[in-house]
């Protein structure tokens, strides 16, 4: 299991922001700004690269779901970013698709 599924099955803790039968929005554990939520789909895709046609209205959700955790935390207004890293090379970390959302203090561009 991956860490993001022991997550999702409860058997690790997590600061829970908003969940639906899809997905599941926690804080990450090393924030990189004030507001630093990801929101993971609970049917295991390892990487956006690797989504598949059938995927289309997940991957829909997700969005609406970072929207959701935009308003929750209090940044819709103010501005956020949504990031969906692929690879090493990406910064992807763990081996579960995952959105983040970042947000709460302004964001420089270009990233990385």
């Amino acid at each position: 299991m991956t860490l993001f599924e022991k997550i999702i099955a409860r058997q690790i803790p997590a600061k829970i922001v908003a969940e639906t039968s899809e997905w599941l929005a926690f804080h990450d554990i090393q924030p990189q700004a004030p507001v630093h939520v990801l929101v993971v789909p609970k049917k295991l895709i390892p990487r956006v690269g690797e989504a598949q046609p059938e995927d289309c209205a997940l991957l829909g959700s997700l969005l609406l779901g970072a929207q959701e955790v935009a308003r929750l935390t209090g940044v819709l207004d103010t501005g956020f970013r949504v990031v969906i890293n692929h690879g090493a090379d990406g910064g992807e970390s763990v081996p579960h698709l995952h959105v983040h959302v970042l947000g709460g203090r302004p964001l420089g561009w270009p990233p990385g």
